[in-house]
């Protein structure tokens, strides 16, 4: 049997005294049910019990103790009512009728079906069906009260334990349900709002601490269909004194959307009112500390100022000292080679011009050798100061070292007597540089030169390359050039002044004292740096360190080429010196070209604007006014195309050519030999031919 309710343990109890009933009913009834025999109201009274799903009596079986049936049914649940099918005859074997034996059965029997006999088979199974669903619908009723009672027990415990106080409200304000705590807070069981005599002792509180009309407290507000969080309360006892209470309200509506009542919580919030009034005790104590220790840091920083710019006036003085002291070490050591240089500039042009006098020519191309030669001296001091004072125009130009090293090779070996062992290490990277090569090539023989000095009685000198890669990728590595000799040394009290302008150790007449101060200067102008070791009787290193360059092949330098002569191209020239100016204008004009000059800026403007067209400018940097660069755009605004030639000695805008030169643009530093200036005016003016588009006239 597999029916519902042999799986529920249903029981449909039988009371028939005759077996034939018994067996009958069995026959038809245990297929789907499971059944139990019993032969009177005693035995049946016993078998009731809170699994039993349905009765059957035969009017036989009213026979008995009645009243101990009534009683067993009494004792049921209250939601257990057992139905009860009566069988009865309309004239029994008894004698009786059905109404009869239904008057038979006790008052507690509330749901009896009376099935007359005979019937049939199908009219007994829909009578058992319908009552067994009628007491089915109980057990459901019983599971669902069980649960309700659960629950309900479950919100007990929730409400008597929650730490906040919990009421249900009618619409009046009055509480329908609550837990202790709600209690406590108001024992009335009414909402301040609603009671006058708790109203008093209850103050409400908007965000900015102002007082609360009591039509706005959180109870009165859901009362009207409004949700209120958050509300505090300042609450007034006489046990307890002031504390303070947050209380949040929200409506409650029926399913018609109609106000039925509220639901209110209220929460102790006194530990933290205390705390936030203590912290904020503290923090005025605190600002009232800090203003104070403002003050003392204050008169403390403004004592320190004080002592700081003594000491930074006292610095600067020192530093003027040092530097008026430097000044004049600087200034003696180049009067000193000046005037050396200059003595034989005079002498030379003073006899060529007593000579032409007396109409003798004999001997001048002597002097004017002599001349030539003191003047390139002079020249090449002026080179080395502006490379100390990192002030000289570099042609910056990435380089091969090891190239360069080893195109210095025969210059080096023939620089160095027979007693000294000359020595390459080159490294196997080939480490590229982006520097000017001349200046380099100037530094390095400088380096060997000094380590030759150092090593009279013979020795070892070193030249070495190596690359020392970077630890970050986003860093170049370092190049290192190093020229080391086995010589006497530098003392450790001299080692710090060695890179000093005019500083040496030689015996006069042998040295200027400016290598290693333009080797220096040359090193810093080109991003890198100049160490120096030494130890005395042991020998000195000094390493070039510059930053890595990616390998590229260098721009060729402008061919100087031998001296071409004009076609008449307009050049327009502008220098403030006027003996520099005449020189080059006849040089200039001496070669076919057509010379217009200017002493300024202004003064060339009204010439550029006046010429039919102009080949080239030629312009000195450093123009009073504006200077040489800032005229050249504003002509080249005009004529983007027209070629121009810087001159200059010194500017401090040109230390970097890559900067300071534009389009169209070259530099040749000053001095510089005619032939230079005529060389480089002849190929630009025929590189700017050459640029020219077919039929194009210059402006």
């Amino acid at each position: 049997m597999t029916s519902k309710q042999h799986i529920n343990n249903r029981t449909l109890l039988i009371a028939a005294p005759f077996k034939g009933d018994v067996l009958s009913l069995q026959k038809v009834l245990e297929q789907k049910y499971a059944t139990r025999a019993l032969p009177n109201l005693v035995s049946l009274s016993s078998a009731i019990g809170e699994q039993t799903g349905l009765i059957i009596l035969t009017e036989e079986a009213l026979v008995g103790d009645v009243a101990c049936f009534g009683n067993a049914l009494d004792q049921q649940p209250a939601w257990s009512e057992i139905p009860i099918i009566l069988l009865a005859s309309s004239q029994g074997r008894s004698g009786r009728d059905t109404d009869l034996a239904r008057r038979r059965l006790p008052s507690s029997a509330g749901h009896v079906v009376v099935l007359e006999r005979p019937l049939s088979s199908a009219s007994l199974l829909s009578a058992v069906a319908a009552a067994w669903r009628a007491r089915e619908r109980q057990f459901d009723m019983r599971d669902r009260l069980a649960e309700l009672a659960e629950e309900r027990g479950r919100l007990h415990i929730l409400l008597e334990n929650v730490p906040v106080g919990i009421s249900f409200m009618d619409k009046q304000g009055r509480s329908l349900i609550s837990n202790p705590l709600y209690r406590q807070y108001l024992p009335r069981g009414v909402i301040p709002s609603k009671d006058s005599e708790e109203m008093p002792s209850w103050e409400g509180l908007d965000p900015q601490g102002n007082r609360l009309a009591p039509d706005m407290y959180p109870g009165a507000r859901a009362l009207r269909g409004e949700s209120a969080t958050g509300v505090e309360f300042r609450h007034r006892s006489g046990d307890d004194g002031e504390s303070w209470r947050r209380v949040s309200a929200v409506p409650l509506f029926d399913q018609s959307r109609e106000i039925i009542g509220a639901a209110a919580v209220i929460v102790d919030i006194n530990e933290e009112k205390h705390a936030e009034l203590s912290l904020r005790r503290f923090n005025e104590e605190l600002e009232i500390q800090v203003q104070a220790r403002t003050q003392e840091l204050k008169a403390v920083i403004g004592q320190l100022k004080k002592e700081s710019d003594e000491r930074l006036r006292a610095e600067e003085r020192l530093r003027h000292s040092f530097k008026m002291e430097a000044v004049g070490q600087l200034t003696g050591g180049i009067a000193h080679d000046f005037n050396n240089m200059l003595t034989g500039v005079i002498g030379s042009l003073d006899l060529i011009k007593m000579r032409l006098a007396k109409g003798n020519t004999d001997g001048i191309d002597r002097f004017m050798e002599a001349a030539n030669t003191s003047a390139q001296r002079a020249a090449s001091l002026t080179q080395r100061l502006l490379a100390f004072s990192r002030r000289q125009s570099l042609n910056a130009q990435p380089v091969s070292v090891n190239q360069l090293v080893l195109a210095l090779q025969d210059l080096l070996y023939g620089s160095v007597p027979e007693h000294l062992s000359l020595n390459f290490d080159l490294t196997d990277q080939d480490p590229w540089i982006c520097a000017d090569a001349n200046q380099l090539e100037n530094a390095i023989l400088n380096l060997v030169i000094n380590a030759r000095d150092a090593t009279p009685e013979g020795g070892t000198l070193t030249v070495s390359t190596r690359l020392d890669p970077s630890d970050s990728s986003d860093e170049p590595g370092k190049v290192v050039i190093e020229i080391r000799d086995t010589g006497c040394g530098i003392p450790p009290g001299v080692l710090d002044k060695v890179m000093e302008p005019f500083f040496t150790t030689k015996p006069i007449g042998q040295g200027t004292g400016l290598g290693l101060s333009m080797v220096y200067g040359f090193a810093k102008q080109s991003h890198g740096r100049l160490d120096i070791e030494s130890t005395p009787e042991v020998g000195t290193t000094v390493s070039i360190i510059l930053p890595e360059h990616p390998r590229a092949i260098p721009d060729s330098p402008p061919a100087s080429g031998a001296t071409v002569p004009g076609k008449g191209q307009s050049i327009l020239l502008v220098e403030d010196d006027d003996s520099v100016r005449l020189i080059n204008q006849e040089v200039l004009r001496e070669l076919g070209y057509e010379v217009t000059t200017s002493r300024d800026a202004e003064e060339a403007l009204k010439h550029f604007h006046a010429l039919d067209h102009v080949d080239l400018l030629v312009t000195d940097v450093g123009l009073p006014g504006m200077n040489g660069r800032q005229l050249a755009e504003v002509i080249q605004d005009a004529a983007p195309q027209l070629p121009v030639l810087f001159l200059t000695g010194y500017a401090a805008g040109a230390r970097d050519r890559a900067d300071f030169l534009g389009p169209h643009m070259q530099l040749l530093t000053k001095p510089f030999s005619l032939d230079a200036l005529a060389g480089r005016v002849a190929d630009m003016l025929a590189h700017s031919e050459q640029m020219k588009p077919s039929g194009a006239e210059t402006l």
